[in-house]
């Protein structure tokens, strides 16, 4: 699934920068592109169907709240690829339960720019972290 392959990266960026307040935060001056396109992008998956601005999502009840619970364990565990296994998984069902929100997806990466194809191929405007798409990876960052 392509565009699933495409939305990750950005969603991971912006809950790697964040943490657990990316699901109420507002888009910060100081985050990256990519950090900015992973916050719309969850909040458009957050809302299902019904499209709004960022600052305006919350966390409903669900699929939303089931969403909301796998972005938090994603933040609280990082680098565990079980966690990000789970979310994926999650983004993969909204995804596949409706062409619409899939749309929408597809239609705010153009918008940005943001175009990826191929098995592993990954598609991000600025990174500052790592990028792994390899099986069985394992990636450390040490920050100081």
């Amino acid at each position: 699934m392509e565009l699933l392959e495409t939305i990750m990266p950005p969603i991971l960026a912006a809950i790697g920068a964040y943490g657990r307040k990316v699901l109420t935060a507002t888009e910060d001056g100081a985050a990256n592109a990519t950090v900015h396109l992973g916050q719309r992008l969850l909040h458009r998956l957050r809302r299902g169907r019904a499209v709004v601005e960022p600052a305006d999502a919350d966390a409903g009840s669900g699929a939303g709240a089931a969403l909301d619970e796998a972005v938090v364990d994603v933040a609280e565990h990082a680098g565990d690829a079980d966690f990000r296994g789970a979310l994926r998984a999650r983004v993969r069902k909204f995804l596949e339960d409706d062409a619409d929100l899939a749309s929408d997806l597809a239609a705010l990466l153009d918008a940005a720019g943001v175009r990826a194809s191929g098995a592993g191929a990954v598609a991000v405007q600025q990174n500052s972290g790592i990028i792994s798409t390899g099986d069985g990876a394992t990636n450390t960052i040490n920050r100081g």
